[in-house]
């Protein structure tokens, strides 16, 4: 299913044994626009800490519960891998963090999810695995390798510029991301600030051309008057699957799903369900 990112902000998330804190961000690479982690503030309970969450974590659930519940216990939450969340994620936070809960390395591999298309995880979470040369204790944003300078914050992003192929055309209002396979579909683009009487509209991430984000910038190689004239998006109303044929063939786009993606959907779903 197609969701807002916005919709997970101070979203619940509960544990095996007790609710862990809200949603504050998320964390996705701006190449394959993969949800990597959200951003959970725990309160009172671990001092306030923010903490990652991965997806390979996280139940399939129903959007209007507004919970997200994830197969992990408040221990494990709690001696999870201290995270500045004012700082850049290097790969060697990534590293450590994925090496604790025992998660697979999602890079390095054609797929969104290294060998998989899901965050699909099936290994058991009830013993933490601990980086051997990154000691619990240290810091892991101050030493190894510099930081993954894909790793993006979607609070960062919002509110840049789209850049079309002859000017500007507006700015990224929000995010649309596949909750199965946790992958950024489309931006929201609010074109009003250029044009008078304007709309919100939905650009793929597949049809973005390239990103500055020194210059705040998201480019695209379609032209104004298109993305002007494409399909008004509502986000008061259920993103459809009809809506998408609509949206990609009035590009001309070929679409990003196919019938054997369905099945390998469902057999994921049933895979992960509790």
């Amino acid at each position: 299913m197609l969701r807002t990112i916005e919709r997970l902000h101070r979203c619940a998330v509960v544990a095996l044994d007790g609710d862990i804190g809200t949603v504050d961000q998320a964390l996705f690479d701006d190449e394959a626009w993969g949800v990597r982690y959200l951003v959970v503030e725990t309160g009172n309970w671990i001092g306030e800490r923010k903490v990652l969450i991965s997806p390979y974590s996280i139940k399939p659930s129903d959007p209007a519960s507004g919970a997200l519940h994830v197969n992990l216990t408040r221990q494990q939450v709690r001696d999870s891998p201290n995270i500045d969340t004012h700082k850049s994620v290097s790969r060697q936070y990534e590293t450590t963090h994925l090496l604790y809960y025992g998660y697979p390395r999602y890079w390095g591999s054609s797929n969104v999810w290294g060998t998989s298309a899901y965050p699909a995880f099936t290994g058991s979470v009830e013993a933490p695995h601990h980086e051997p040369d990154a000691p619990m204790g240290s810091d892991p944003h101050t030493e190894g390798p510099p930081a993954d300078v894909h790793l993006r914050s979607t609070d960062a992003v919002k509110g840049c510029h789209i850049r079309a192929a002859d000017g500007s055309i507006g700015h990224v209002s929000g995010f649309i991301f596949d909750d199965v396979a946790w992958v950024i579909r489309y931006l929201t683009v609010d074109t009003r600030n250029w044009w008078p009487g304007g709309k919100e509209v939905l650009l793929a991430t597949q049809w973005l051309s390239g990103t500055d984000w020194f210059d705040s910038t998201v480019s695209t190689d379609l032209t104004r008057d298109a993305i002007r004239n494409s399909p008004a998006y509502d986000d008061a109303v259920l993103l459809t699957r009809g809506y998408e044929k609509t949206l990609h063939g009035f590009y001309g786009k070929q679409a990003y799903w196919s019938e054997s993606d369905t099945e390998s959907l469902l057999s994921h779903i049933g895979e992960t369900a509790p």
